[in-house]
């Protein structure tokens, strides 16, 4: 792994750790503008805190030395869960800058993903 990767994978994983920390604890406290948001997509409140848990335990799987299996779950599943808010908000018409979070979240889970040293020892094999 050379040393530009090191740094794309630290700062994009750093980035999303960020990101999905902070949106995770916005939806696990159900901030006002977050569950009228939810309500807007036609998603029921108690999907926060589902998604909100999900988000922290995911970038402590992220952020874990070790376990290569508990990341690719966790890779998974902030690719759905963005993938899913981008298509919610496309479904409902919303305006362009409402896809900008869930979209920048999502490339940098690819990225994450993409640059992880283990994702790479798998794939040059």
């Amino acid at each position: 792994m050379t040393r530009k990767h090191k740094i794309i994978y630290w700062v994009a994983t750093l980035w999303l750790a960020l990101g999905m920390t902070s949106t995770g604890i916005v939806q696990l406290i159900k901030m006002d503008k977050e569950v009228e948001n939810f309500s807007h997509l036609g998603y029921p409140n108690y999907l926060l805190t589902m998604i909100g848990v999900c988000k922290i335990l995911g970038v402590i799987a992220l952020l874990t030395p070790k376990f290569p299996r508990l990341k690719e779950w966790a890779y998974a599943g902030f690719f759905f869960t963005m993938a899913g808010a981008i298509i919610s908000h496309l479904t409902m018409h919303d305006a362009a800058l409402e896809l900008f979070g869930p979209l920048l979240l999502l490339v940098l889970t690819m990225l994450s993903w993409y640059f992880n040293p283990i994702s790479i020892k798998h794939v040059n094999k």
